[in-house]
Order: structure tokens, then C-alpha cells, then sequence
């Protein structure tokens, strides 16, 4: 099973973005969505489960959960939670069984292991910000365990 993971798209959803993720069967946004219409062209790539970010206002955020823990098996894991911003973090990931922790909100993309659990920041998809790379992520499940990668969306043709 392959993971998309995109954050911090502020209404910009990029061809590059969208062709990184092709061919993944989920797709997790760490929020800093920036509209409906984000979401429904991601789904035409695969189901998405994302969480609101600190810019996502009005009816639309507020339709978004702070955080998500989403199940990549059948009911025994592994176990993702999501947070936009990972000060914000309100679990012990360990002790709650969570293999990867996915956030965004700093547009700086990280991997990085904790004890037994992944932390993920796929850094930022949407606008530019400072000279932070503009890159999504996947996250690859196998009985092996889990792998993470940034892709760079720049190596694609992002401006």
C-alpha cells in the first residue's frame, strides 16, 4: 500500500503535486487545506483523510477535524495520527499504538524516528514560503514496515 502525504497547500494544488501522488491508494492532508475544491480534485486521485490547519476558516474548517487517526489495516494498524502542527500533538503516540505521526504546518519536510514511532512532515505542497523546497510525501506499508520519502516537487517543474 503507497500513502500520499500533502500538507500546507493554502488553495494552490499544484500539476506536480498531483502527479507525485498518482497511483497512491490514500491520501493524507496535515491541513492548511485552503478550500473544498482542494479535496475534491485529490479524491480523484484516491480517498483522502485530512485534518484543519491554522488557516482553514469559516464552514469549511470547521467541517475538518484538529486531528485524525486513520487505520492502514483492517482494524490492527498500522495506526496513523494526524496533526497540522505537532506542538499541538495531544497524544503519546506510543503508548497509543501509533506507528506514524503525520504533520505539517512548519513547511519543512522531516523524517524522522521517536522511540518506535515515524514522524512525518511532508513539508508544503502550495505557495512558496522563505526558500523552503515545495515537496509532498509517501509513505509506503508493507509487511516489511513502513518507508517515507519527500518528493521534490521543484525536480518535477514547480516554480
Amino acid at each position: 500500500m503507497t500513502i500520499g502525504v500533502i500538507s500546507d497547500t493554502h488553495g494552490l494544488l499544484r500539476d506536480e503535486a498531483i502527479e507525485a501522488l498518482q497511483g497512491v491508494d490514500l491520501i493524507l492532508h496535515a491541513g492548511d487545506v485552503g478550500g473544498a475544491d482542494i479535496l475534491e480534485r485529490l479524491r480523484e486521485i484516491a480517498p483522502v483523510t485530512a485534518v484543519r490547519g491554522n488557516t482553514d476558516h469559516g464552514p469549511f474548517g470547521a467541517g475538518l477535524a484538529p486531528t485524525e487517526m486513520v487505520d492502514l489495516g483492517s482494524g490492527d494498524g498500522p495506526w496513523v495520527y494526524i496533526v497540522h502542527d505537532i506542538d499541538e500533538l495531544d497524544i503519546d503516540p506510543q503508548g497509543a499504538g501509533v506507528s506514524v505521526v503525520i504533520y505539517g504546518h512548519s513547511h519543512r519536510p522531516a523524517i524522522e524516528r521517536r522511540g518506535g514511532t515515524l514522524f512525518f512532515n511532508p513539508g508544503a505542497a502550495g505557495h512558496r514560503r522563505f526558500t523552503l523546497p515545495i515537496t509532498v510525501g509517501r509513505l509506503a506499508v508493507s509487511n516489511g514496515g513502513l518507508e517515507a520519502e519527500i518528493v521534490d516537487l521543484e525536480a518535477l517543474g514547480a516554480r
